[in-house]
């Protein structure tokens, strides 16, 4: 069985990816214990082959990232089978390493942007509010970048990425519990217009 190009480049991204280890000391009350916690699972197939590769989504509604611009992206973008319809990438607690759930999301978003040189994307880093200020935006920025570090690794240019951090400041739920927390940890796929 002969593996595609585009495999390789998902795992070499995913391998580097996990090497990359946060050296700094973590307070344990921030430690998710539970991978799994609050993942349901939802269809990602649709990537390349159709071979219905299944991935997770955290519950809750999807952000569509309602960016400029999105009004001209193709059908694909509102096709719940297909993983371009998924622009929001979760995050454990205090952590920017993506998850395996979403390599596949992110590779077809990079496979997209490959093939349309004109389209843009914002990276929108976000974390939940706990923490301070400061270390949300630079665990958002953080989030944002690996992302974005997953792109440019597959061949996707520089010039059409850009990454933001919001931190706490825009959350997706409020709340002050698990349940709103993990929705609030994530990147968003903002497509800008050209």
């Amino acid at each position: 069985m002969k593996l595609k190009p585009t495999f390789w480049a998902i795992a070499c991204s995913a391998l580097l990816l996990s090497a990359c280890g946060d050296t700094e000391e973590k307070d344990p009350s921030f430690v998710d214990g539970n991978p799994q916690s609050g993942i349901k699972d939802a269809s990602t197939s649709g990537l390349n082959n159709g071979t219905g590769i299944n991935g997770s989504e955290m519950g809750g509604s999807l952000s569509n990232g309602g960016g400029s611009g999105a009004g001209n992206l193709g059908p694909e973008f509102s096709d719940p089978n297909n993983p371009l319809s998924k622009r929001t990438i979760y995050f454990m607690l205090d952590s920017s390493q993506v998850l395996p759930d979403f390599i596949p999301v992110v590779a077809a978003h990079a496979q997209y942007l490959i093939a349309n040189p004109s389209q843009h994307v914002v990276l929108e880093g976000n974390s939940d509010e706990r923490g301070s200020r400061e270390y949300n935006i630079a665990l958002g920025e953080k989030r944002a970048k690996s992302v974005a570090e997953m792109m440019k690794i597959q061949g996707v240019s520089e010039n059409q990425i850009n990454t933001v951090s919001y931190g706490e400041e825009k959350p997706a739920v409020p709340g002050n519990d698990e349940s709103a927390w993990e929705q609030n940890r994530r990147v968003e796929i903002t497509y800008q217009g050209q």
